[in-house]
This record gives structure tokens, C-alpha cells and sequence, in this order.
């Protein structure tokens, strides 16, 4: 398809869908790693200060904020026979895998300082080439198709498959990597185990990747080609700038990236409460993957469901406000003094049902406010007279990314304020210092979510408005005609 071609408004099939979806398998591992395992890993079982790691992680960030964008803006430009994103999926696969594995297996005998080094190493390393992967893949959502509704179906199987991969890994980690033994009592405490689930999570990862990548193949002489341009780094950047200037995408961008920190202050958070705050058994944690699991499935239900009948917009506020309030209510009943003690029948029952209502709303929310970015790249190519799916799913990804890395470092100022031990043992760590770390726990998590409500009310597209952005570049494709053959050759425009 050219570039003065009007964008597909066609309906996909399910292998299409399924495809596409299966991809975020590697994401969802990455992410759920490190959302979940990766600061106990390394401050708990390496013996790194829960803030370093929190550091090294925010360091990766950094370099995601740049690194991210410019990846995008590289895909909306590339050229080749594969068209603008699978090249970029391809080359992907097996470094993400090698940098996983890495991760999970630091050298032994290493210094507090040099494993804090070797951390945000590797830690930049599978972040940076998950986005030369995860933002072509994901920018394909607004290319496959235009139509307001079926954009949100496609991204509901993105989310779903990326929970249904880290929620695997999560239960095997578990139940088959992480079992207590006759040295590891607890097993999320097991060194040799995290070795095993890398090389696990690794391979699964791979493989997600390039099945993904050959299912969508057959998609490419129906996307976008870059247009034929010559571009300079001083005309990249400006175009970047011009581009990410738009108000209703900062606007749901910053409504995204507070309700990923709030996820990802929770998930970072999720073992240490429920070992230390709830003190429930690895056997009772590991079933925490069938809440989570349950909620994903919800949400990819909903999504569509909600999107038709109340508007993406609204649909996400209130899904975020369902969010915090029944997120926080177990905890701050138990600080209260209200809800039932640890050990006793009604507490895990309770905590399981709370678990799947707050994710699910969590989840349904980000697949709405991830279709309201691809909704945003017509009205952008109006005011600008360019595609730039990339780029704004290069914010996308930086968003996801942020679950994690802003979560951990949340996470480790959260413990560090708490004045947590390390090393601790489940029952031992004083009933005050467990007090005191969900009394900063409930209001930050309350705050961040305020926040996402109130910059996602300044949004501005409707159905109404995407399709009127629609009928107005057809017709300026009508105007411009078929336009020029995409070229063959694997190089910016």
C-alpha cells in the first residue's frame, strides 16, 4: 500500500488478530519479571539496597526516554521489501533472548558495586532490544486497521497474550523454579531457581517473537510504506517534536504513564505484601496467577464491550477511579483494624476476589487508553501530513516500560522509607515497620491514579471526530492519487 493510499478501515480475521496478539507474549514475560521478581532478586537474594536497584532500573528508563522515540521515527521512515516494521521485529528475536538470560544470571562473586553496575547493563540491554521489537510490533495496531472499534479488539489481544505470558512464567517461576528445599525455605529466596526461569523465560520470549513476526507477514503489501523522502537528523528531530506536541496525546500519554506507575508500583510491590503484609504461602501466591489471569480475560471481554457503548474515554476514567478504590480497600481496611488477621479463612478469599476486580479494571483501562494513542495518529497526519504510528507508539512503549522501571524505583524508596530489612523472614519483620510501609503504600497509589483521571479528561477525540479525520484523508488520498511504488531498498526514507 503507498503512502498517499487512505489507511484500511478493513475488518480482521482471527488469525490475523491471534497472531498479532502473540507477540506481546515476550513483552508480558519481560515485563512481569521485572515488575515482579527483580527487585526481590536482587535485593533480597543478591543483597542490593532496595533503592540501588531501584536506581539501576530508573537508569535503564532514562535511556528508554531517549532511545524509544528515536527508534520509532526510524520505523516510520524505513524502506525495505519487508515494509517498515518487520525488519526491525526480525532482528530482534535472539538478542532479546541472550540479554533475559543475562539478567537472571549475574557473574558470582561480584561487589555491591560492580553487580550495581552489571544490573543497569543489562538491564539497558533487553530494554533497548525489546523496543526495536515491541514498538514495530505494537505500531502495527494503527495500520492493520482504522476502524474505531476494531482497533480496540486488536489491542485486547495484545494485553491478553502479554498477561497470559508473564502470568506463565510467573506460575512456573513459582511452582516449578522457585520451590522451597531443604536450603531455601522461601523459595522466592532461591538463587539457582531465578538461573532456571531466565533461561525458561528466555526461550519462550524467541519464540513468541519471531511466530508473531512470520503470522503478520503475510500483512505487509496491505500497511503503510514510508514515504519516499530524503531526511536529515536536524529534520527527524523536528518532525519528533511537531509530532509528539499533540494535546490530546499528551494528554492520554500522561494519563498512561500515571496509571503505569501505579501498576507498577503494585506489581513491583505484590510479593513483598502478600510474603510480608498478608504472609501468605508460596503455594497461596503462586495461585495469584488465576486472579490475574481472570482479570486479563475480563478485561478482554470488556474492552470492546465498553468502548462501543460509553466512548474510550469515559470508559477509561471510570475504570481507573474502580481501580483505586477497590485496590486499596483490603489494606487500608487491615490498617484500620478492621479486616479479618492473617492465617485466618477469610483473608486470602478476600484478597484473591479484590485482586481480580482492581487488575481487571487496571488492565481494561490500558487497552483503551492504547487504542485512544492509535486514534490520535489520523488526526496527527492531518495537522502534519504524516503517519507517524512509530513514534507515537514509541511513547506507547516507553509508558509500558515505565510499569517497571518507575515502579521498582517507587518500590525502593518505599522500602527504604519503611526502613524494611533485608533478608527478612516472613512473621519476623516488626508489625510497626509493616505498618508503616502500607501507610505510604494506599496514598501514593491513590495519587497516582487522581492524576491519570484527571489528565485523561482532557482528551478530546470521539468517535465522531475519528471518523471525520477518516473521510477527510480519503479524500485527500482521492485527490493525490495511487502515488509512487514503495521501494525495495532497507534504508530511511
Amino acid at each position: 500500500m503507498t503512502d498517499a493510499a487512505a489507511p484500511s478501515a478493513r475488518r480482521l480475521s482471527l488469525t490475523t488478530k491471534f497472531f498479532y496478539g502473540f507477540g506481546s507474549v515476550a513483552f508480558g514475560v519481560k515485563d512481569n519479571g521485572f515488575s515482579y521478581f527483580l527487585l526481590i532478586f536482587y535485593n533480597q537474594v543478591m543483597g542490593l539496597p532496595a533503592q540501588t536497584v531501584g536506581l539501576a532500573i530508573m537508569a535503564a528508563l532514562f535511556v528508554d526516554a531517549f532511545l524509544d522515540p528515536i527508534v520509532g521515527q526510524i520505523s516510520d521512515n524505513w524502506r525495505s521489501r519487508w515494509g517498515r516494521r518487520h525488519p526491525f521485529m526480525y532482528a530482534a528475536a535472539i538478542p532479546v533472548a541472550v540479554s533475559y538470560l543475562l539478567l537472571w544470571n549475574p557473574p558470582r562473586g561480584l561487589g555491591p558495586q560492580d553487580l550495581f553496575y552489571y544490573l543497569i547493563a543489562t538491564a539497558i540491554l533487553i530494554r533497548s532490544f525489546i523496543t526495536c521489537y515491541e514498538i514495530p510490533s505494537s505500531a502495527l495496531a494503527a495500520e492493520l486497521t482504522t476502524e474505531y472499534d476494531e482497533r480496540t479488539k486488536l489491542l485486547s489481544y495484545r494485553f491478553l497474550f502479554g498477561w497470559i505470558g508473564g502470568l506463565i512464567m510467573y506460575f512456573a517461576a513459582l511452582k516449578i523454579f522457585l520451590k522451597p528445599d531443604a536450603a531455601h525455605k522461601i523459595g522466592q529466596l532461591n538463587a539457582e531457581g531465578y538461573a532456571h526461569y531466565g533461561l525458561a523465560s528466555a526461550l519462550l520470549m524467541l519464540v513468541a517473537i519471531l511466530i508473531s513476526a512470520g503470522g503478520t507477514h503475510g500483512q505487509i503489501p496491505y500497511l503503510r510504506a514510508a514515504p519516499h523522502r530524503k531526511l536529515t537528523l536536524l529534520q527527524l528531530g523536528r518532525e519528533m517534536l511537531g509530532t509528539l506536541a499533540h494535546a490530546s496525546f499528551l494528554r492520554v500519554l500522561a494519563g498512561s504513564l500515571c496509571t503505569a506507575m501505579a501498576g507498577g508500583l503494585a506489581l513491583s510491590m505484590a510479593l513483598y505484601m502478600a510474603t510480608y503484609f498478608w504472609e501468605f504461602s508460596s503455594a497461596q501466591i503462586a495461585l495469584f496467577t488465576f486472579s490475574s489471569l481472570t482479570a486479563a480475560l475480563c478485561a478482554f471481554a470488556a474492552a470492546p464491550i465498553l468502548s462501543k457503548r460509553w466512548g474510550k474515554k469515559t470508559a477509561s476514567m471510570s475504570l481507573i477511579a474502580g481501580a483505586l478504590v477497590v485496590g486499596a480497600i483490603p489494606i487500608s481496611l487491615r490498617l484500620a483494624g478492621v479486616f479479618p488477621p492473617n492465617h485466618t479463612p477469610w483473608v486470602f478469599p478476600l484478597v484473591f476476589a479484590q485482586n481480580i476486580i482492581s487488575t481487571g479494571c487496571s488492565i481494561t483501562a490500558g487497552i483503551l487508553m492504547s487504542s485512544m494513542i492509535a486514534d490520535v495518529v489520523e488526526d496527527s497526519e492531518l495537522r502534519t501530513g504524516h503517519r507517524s504510528e512509530g513514534l507515537f507508539f514509541a511513547a506507547s512503549a516507553f509508558v509500558a516500560k515505565a510499569v517497571s522501571g518507575i515502579g521498582i524505583f517507587a518500590s525502593g524508596m518505599m522500602l527504604a522509607a519503611a526502613h524494611f530489612p533485608q533478608h527478612a523472614k516472613p512473621g519476623q519483620v516488626p508489625a510497626e515497620v509493616v505498618r508503616h510501609l502500607g501507610l505510604i503504600y494506599v496514598p501514593t497509589l491513590a495519587t497516582l491514579y487522581v492524576l491519570a483521571i484527571l489528565a485523561v479528561s482532557g482528551y478530546r477525540i470521539t468517535r465522531e471526530s475519528h471518523a471525520e479525520s477518516l473521510r477527510q484523508l480519503a479524500a485527500a488520498a482521492d485527490l493525490a492519487g495511487e502515488g509512487e511504488p514503495a521501494s525495495s531498498e532497507g534504508h530511511l526514507g
